[in-house]
């Protein structure tokens, strides 16, 4: 029996960025042989995929492609943050909201069975991220995506690779662009107070409906005399007007200029936004709180068992 030794195991991790104790596994099986270890380390990947895939994906990258009048904005997940900066992660994900742009799947399921090889896996985007989760160890998804065709122009920004917009337009492409970067900025929820959300509004209702009844009681605590139900109504809804204006992107004042509100901006610049889309990383997805310090301790008794 061959001494598998650390430089070994590295070197194998350096060649398929597999886990160290797979790395360490594969060679006692493969009897110090390299390029067996590594011919047995992708035939695991497939079972590494299946166990990783109940795993959490909290993190991860937004991906955006404009191709003329049609584009792609892309959520891409993994478990953790280092993984957002590996390579081939972030090649799949590129490759992935270009393969979106250029064939409009209908959803992500439909995006997955296209044609696409990379990293030795394939024919399929499905096959690649599954291969990937193999070779990387952590669960990966492809969680969200919005296609675009027809006739608007499209700008994208992306800030880091964690907010990614879309701006649908017509116009000037700069106060596009710059409509963007204040949609990343001050995340409003509509394009306009119309197009904010039923359920937002009655929830917002409710939230000054209650600081109404609050300010009713502490003034009756002070022997105040109580408002009348009509001015009681009016807080009401100049709350829920003020709500509208804040989350609705023409309503906002502009990033850059406070003096002068978004659709102020887009007139002066001769520009329309048609609309808009936002995907922040993770958004709405319940992270899982772990022990770092337990999870060492965990890795080093697994370890010295195997060895």
């Amino acid at each position: 029996m061959a001494a598998i030794t650390a430089s070994m195991v590295g070197e194998l991790r350096a060649k398929t960025d597999a886990p160290m104790m797979e790395c360490k596994k594969a060679l006692t099986e493969a009897n110090g042989d390299m390029d067996k270890a590594e011919e047995l380390l992708r035939v695991k990947l497939g079972n590494k995929a299946a166990k990783a895939g109940s795993r959490i994906t909290a993190e991860g990258v937004v991906a955006a492609s404009i191709q003329g009048t049609t584009g792609a904005l892309l959520e891409v997940n993994c478990e953790t943050d280092f993984v957002t900066k590996n390579d081939s992660f972030l090649a799949m994900a590129m490759a992935a909201a270009e393969l979106a742009a250029k064939n409009k799947p209908a959803d992500v399921a439909a995006l997955g069975a296209l044609p696409y090889s990379q990293d030795g896996f394939g024919p399929t985007l499905e096959d690649v991220r599954k291969g990937l989760v193999g070779k990387i160890g952590e669960n990966m998804s492809f969680r969200r995506l919005k296609t675009f065709s027809g006739t608007n122009k499209l700008v994208s920004y992306l800030h880091g690779t964690r907010i990614g917009v879309v701006v649908e337009f017509d116009g000037d492409e700069a106060a596009a662009k710059d409509v963007a970067m204040h949609v990343a900025a001050m995340k409003p929820v509509a394009l306009s107070s119309a197009d904010v959300p039923a359920e937002l509004i009655e929830k917002e209702r409710a939230v000054a409906t209650g600081k109404a009844e609050e300010d009713r009681k502490v003034a009756q605590a002070a022997g105040k005399p109580a408002q009348s139900a009509e001015i009681v109504a009016k807080r009401i809804e100049g709350g829920v007007q003020k709500f509208l204006k804040e989350v609705s992107l023409l309503n906002q004042a502009f990033v850059k200029n406070d003096k002068q509100t978004v659709e102020q901006m887009l007139k002066a610049a001769n520009t329309t936004v048609k609309g808009f889309t936002l995907f922040v990383v993770g958004e709405g997805i319940e992270k899982k709180a772990d022990d770092f310090a337990a999870e060492v301790a965990a890795q080093v008794a697994a370890a010295k068992q195997a060895a």
